[in-house]
């Protein structure tokens, strides 16, 4: 079977070339191998498992090795877990990431791959889930290390893949497409970007202070700055309640530092995941600063949840928070109205979600030069932002040298949105240029 996936390489002329002149009597087709026999053939690529799929899709579960750094690809290596949903292989195909960790359990189509009809490749980031170099040296958790993760999975299952390409994610994810597309601009035909962030200077919150003081309506805006102090003011027993819970759950706060930190971290950040969650039609929900403690703890824990600060969650975004602290940028909050209830400078600061033990650099040109390319040379790049997510307030913006690229709004969208969200107009020239990058502009999506 592995000579039949090398004869798969070979040039079409090439075959040609060495045909025989004479007529020959036409012989029986050959059956197409079984995907994932051709899929066990790639060189790297471990197939885990086979689980039911959508009528007309297969899905499975998949590992391909990589190198820890790909400037030394004779070195150590790791196994970067996939997923992915064939549906045959002249279709487009769709690379997507969450930025994150991967689910191998099912997998359901993005908004592109629908659109397309296409097959699936779903990444897990490195250092996330269970595609983790070991020993783990973040010195090689880099935007080029993982964009070259992705050059890589599109390098081998090319050969498979014969039809047009896409990259997409949303978030992180969407953040991950486009720094993939920034060092190997030639791997795919079209990159759709969700909620995509653009932090090109960390020292600027700006942009994102401007957008919490503005989004929604000023009643909605006092109201989440009142339910903030007051949770401050009952700082005491609402800890108690908190380090209760941990207790018996056996939660731990070592990468914070202890309940009473964990807690407002929660309250500081609860503005921006609200917004973010797509807060406008829960503004009536925010409790009163007269309202009981229950209902307060109630409140934070269901917009900016306690459970993200324990050990036991924070300990597999210690990644996350490890770029944003070294190249992807973060921002700070606003405290001023909160002027004597806080204890703990910074506390937002990516640096308190890293261990002190994990060494952190921050590189400021980073993200200035995925800016500056995308501005002078970004083609075939597509943009969807919600007009009431945080996360938008400092989007990418094309330039001078951008080519066939677009960015889209939807105004009443948040952190979710889609390209079904977008104004009837938008959502139709969007949905045209996806399915001509693909090559599929005269087919109907299934």
């Amino acid at each position: 079977m592995r000579r039949w996936f090398r004869r798969l390489l070979v040039p079409m002329a090439a075959m040609g070339a060495l045909a025989p002149t004479a007529v020959l009597p036409a012989a029986a087709a050959e059956p197409a191998p079984d995907i994932r026999t051709v899929i066990e053939a790639v060189p790297g690529l471990t197939v885990l498992e086979e689980r039911p799929a959508a009528p007309g899709y297969r899905f499975f579960a998949l590992s391909l090795r990589q190198p820890v750094d790909h400037r030394h690809p004779e070195g150590a290596t790791f196994e970067q877990r996939m997923t992915l949903l064939h549906r045959a292989v002249d279709r487009p195909t769709v690379l997507s990431t969450s930025g994150y960790g991967v689910s191998t359990t099912g997998q359901s189509r993005s908004e592109p791959t629908a659109l397309v009809d296409g097959n699936q490749l779903t990444t897990e980031q490195r250092f996330f889930g269970t595609s983790r170099p070991d020993p783990a040296d973040f010195s090689t958790l880099t935007v080029r290390q993982a964009a070259d993760d992705h050059h890589h999975v599109v390098e081998v299952f090319k050969a498979v893949y014969r039809g047009k390409w896409l990259s997409t994610g949303s978030s992180k994810g969407g953040m991950a497409s486009v720094y993939h597309r920034r060092f190997h601009p030639d791997d795919v035909d079209g990159t759709i970007a969700y909620s995509a962030p653009d932090n090109v200077d960390d020292r600027d919150d700006s942009a994102y202070l401007d957008f919490l003081a503005t989004v929604g309506t000023p009643e909605c805006r006092a109201a989440l700055r009142a339910v903030q102090r007051e949770a401050l003011v009952r700082r005491d027993a609402l800890v108690a309640r908190y380090a209760d819970w941990a207790a018996q759950q056996g939660r731990t706060f070592r990468i914070v530092g202890s309940a009473d930190k964990a807690f407002e971290i929660a309250v500081l950040r609860a503005p921006f995941m609200f917004w973010q969650g797509g807060g406008a039609p829960r503004c009536a929900d925010i409790p009163r600063p007269d309202a009981s403690t229950d209902a307060l703890y109630s409140w934070i824990d269901t917009v900016s949840p306690f459970a993200l600060y324990t050990d036991t969650v924070a300990a597999d975004f210690v990644p996350y928070f490890y770029q944003l602290g070294t190249q992807l940028n973060y921002f700070t909050v606003e405290t001023a109205h909160l002027a004597g209830l806080l204890r703990y400078p910074g506390a937002t600061d990516p640096r308190t979600f890293v261990p002190r033990e994990i060494p952190m650099r921050h590189q400021p040109g980073a993200m200035r030069d995925i800016d500056r390319w995308v501005r002078q040379d970004g083609t075939r790049l597509l943009f969807v932002y919600g007009g009431t997510d945080p996360a938008a307030a400092e989007p990418f913006r094309l330039g001078r040298g951008s080519r066939d690229s677009s960015v889209h709004w939807a105004p009443e969208a948040a952190h979710s949105v889609r390209i079904a969200m977008l104004p009837d107009a938008e959502r139709a020239a969007a949905t045209a240029t996806i399915r001509r990058w693909a090559g599929v502009a005269d087919q109907r999506p299934s």
